[in-house]
C-alpha cells in the first residue's frame, strides 16, 4: 500500500507520517525526489507499505493513477493549529495574525484546496489534547486500515486496497442508477447481476413518455401525500429493471441490488421472475411484509451497506 499524506498548514501532517513510519512499519519516501521516480520505485515495491507526503497536485495526479494508493489528508481547528504551531516552533514565534496569515496563503490556494478535496480519507481532529490527538490517530489509522484490507488474508494474493467488493461495486451501480431517479419522494436505483454481470438497471419514476414526476407527472408525489400508494404513477426501480431484464434474461441464480428495501407490490414480482437474492442497503416502511413473501418464496434477503468515499473520521 502507498499512502499519500496531505493537510492543512500546522495541523500536524508529520505526526501522522511518523506514526505511519514507526508504529506501522511504513517506509518514507522523499517527496521532492523526481514524481516519475517516485512512481517508479512505488510500482515496483507496491507489496510494501509506503508513505510520502504529498505538497503538490502533479505529485497526486501521478501516484492517484495507481489501485494500490490511498490518499489521507488532515485538518484540525485554527485553535489546535495555532497551539500546534507555537509548541513545535520556540525560536519563529510568530503572532497570532502571522500565524492566520500562513494558514490562509497555504490553505486557500487552489491546486491545494483540489489536492485535499481529492483524498479518500479525511481525517478531522477535533480533540485539542496534544497526546491524546497522537492515541487518537493510531486507533484511527488501525481501524481504516482493517476496512481497506477487509476481506485480505496472510499468504493470498494481494488486492488493491480501494477495489470494492462485489456487493460494493454493485451497490454502488444502484447509488448511480438512483441519481437518475424523477420521483418527487425519493431517489431509489437498482441493479439485476446474474454471475457478476449486469443484466439490468432501473430508477424510479415515471413512466416513459409520460411527464418527469418532478415537473408534476404524478400528483400523488407531488402533493406530499404519504398515503394512496394505489394512486401513485411512478414505477418502482426494481420495476424498472425486472421490465428491462423480463424473466428469460433474468435466468437462474439472479441477485438484485437495491439502495432501498424491496415494498410488497415489488418483492411480489421479484419472486415471480425468479430472483434468487435481494441485496439492499436503506430500510423501508414495509420490510417485515416484503421480508415474508421474499423468505417464503426461498428468496435470500441480506442488507449490506457499503462504505460512502471519501470517508470523513473524527480523531
Amino acid at each position: 500500500m502507498l499512502v499519500g499524506v496531505s493537510g492543512t498548514k500546522f495541523c500536524g501532517c508529520e505526526d501522522v507520517i511518523k506514526i505511519l513510519a514507526n508504529n506501522f512499519d511504513f517506509e518514507l519516501l522523499n517527496h521532492r525526489d523526481n514524481p516519475d521516480d517516485i512512481l517508479d520505485y512505488a510500482t515496483k515495491n507496491y507489496t510494501r507499505n509506503l508513505v510520502v507526503p504529498l505538497e503538490t497536485l502533479s505529485l497526486l495526479e501521478k501516484l492517484e493513477k495507481r489501485p494500490f494508493f490511498v490518499h489521507l489528508s488532515i485538518d484540525a481547528s485554527i485553535t489546535t493549529r495555532v497551539k500546534l504551531y507555537r509548541t513545535l516552533n520556540k525560536v519563529e514565534n510568530l503572532s497570532l495574525e502571522q500565524i492566520v496569515q500562513a494558514i490562509d496563503e497555504h490553505d486557500f490556494q487552489a491546486d491545494g484546496i483540489k489536492l485535499r478535496e481529492r483524498s479518500h480519507l479525511k481525517f478531522k481532529i477535533v480533540n485539542k489534547d496534544r497526546d491524546q490527538i497522537k492515541q487518537n490517530l493510531i486507533d484511527s489509522i488501525t481501524i481504516q486500515f482493517k476496512i481497506l484490507n477487509n476481506g485480505k488474508q496472510a499468504n493470498t494474493e494481494m488486492v488493491p486496497p480501494m477495489r470494492p467488493s462485489w456487493d460494493s461495486y454493485f451497490m454502488k451501480l444502484a447509488t448511480l442508477a438512483a441519481s437518475r431517479s424523477n420521483c418527487m419522494k425519493r431517489r431509489v436505483g437498482c441493479v439485476i447481476v446474474r454471475e457478476c454481470r449486469v443484466i439490468a438497471t432501473g430508477y424510479n419514476g415515471t413512466p416513459r413518455h409520460l411527464t418527469n414526476c418532478f415537473n408534476g407527472g404524478c400528483p400523488r408525489c407531488n402533493d406530499g401525500d404519504s398515503k394512496n400508494l394505489h394512486t401513485c404513477l411512478c414505477l418502482h426501480a426494481e420495476e424498472n429493471a425486472l421490465l428491462e431484464a423480463g424473466r428469460d434474461r433474468v435466468g437462474q441464480n439472479a441477485t438484485l441490488y437495491c439502495d432501498t428495501c424491496p415494498c410488497l407490490t415489488c418483492s411480489v414480482k421479484i419472486v415471480q421472475t425468479g430472483i434468487s437474492e435481494v441485496v439492499y442497503s436503506q430500510t423501508y416502511r414495509m420490510d417485515e411484509e416484503s421480508f415474508k413473501v421474499l423468505r417464503n418464496a426461498g428468496i435470500t434477503v441480506r442488507q449490506f451497506s457499503f462504505m460512502e468515499e471519501p470517508r470523513t473520521v473524527m480523531v
